[in-house]
């Protein structure tokens, strides 16, 4: 099973794929795609990680997620991979996207595009369980500025082409999960 696990900002997304991924009976892996840049972003990875239980298996990735699910998934286990939404920015800035949206450039970035597509791809043939968190941006008001704009544009994109190929979509609000598929 493929589920999608959508949310604002502190929304207890997160929170709630880690009760389903404890709840699936599988062995637990946890992949992990921040990357600690300052205080404020290890202090988010700690807290995470303290909010887990010691026995499931952590992986990083950065960029390679598609590749990086496919070494990882096996039939008796359960991968939870929060989340999308750093991916993207992570994909955004390796390559030159950000850069092009900041001079009012298109969007020229192989690396995202190749990634992107790669994950939607290998995702329905993945064997065990696939959990993916991802935030739902696209309920403010426009960013003023370029690069916010391609993030906010790429992440609802992303969100809706992951949805397209899970089996179970969930919004959560408030701590309260909503079964959207």
């Amino acid at each position: 099973m493929k589920e999608l696990i959508l949310g604002g900002a502190r929304s207890g997304k997160s929170v709630h794929a880690e009760k389903r991924a404890a709840e699936s009976g599988l062995k637990v892996v946890y992949l992990a795609t921040a990357e600690p840049r300052d205080g404020e972003m290890s202090r988010r990875i700690a807290h995470h990680r303290a909010r887990r239980p010691a026995e499931w298996g952590c992986a990083e990735e950065t960029l390679h997620l598609a590749q990086r699910l496919r070494e990882l998934a096996a039939p008796d286990t359960c991968i939870l991979v929060d989340c999308l939404t750093l991916w993207l920015s992570n994909l955004l800035f390796a390559g030159l996207a950000g850069t092009q949206a900041e001079a009012g450039q298109a969007i020229d970035c192989p690396l995202f595009d190749g990634e992107t597509a790669g994950l939607i791809e290998c995702l329905p043939g993945l064997p065990g369980r696939i959990i993916l968190v991802s935030n739902e941006v696209g309920w403010g008001i426009v960013p003023m500025h370029p690069v916010s704009r391609l993030f906010a544009d790429e992440q609802g994109r992303l969100n809706q082409r992951v949805a397209a190929v899970c089996d179970r979509v969930t919004l959560v609000a408030a701590g309260l999960p909503l079964s959207l598929k």
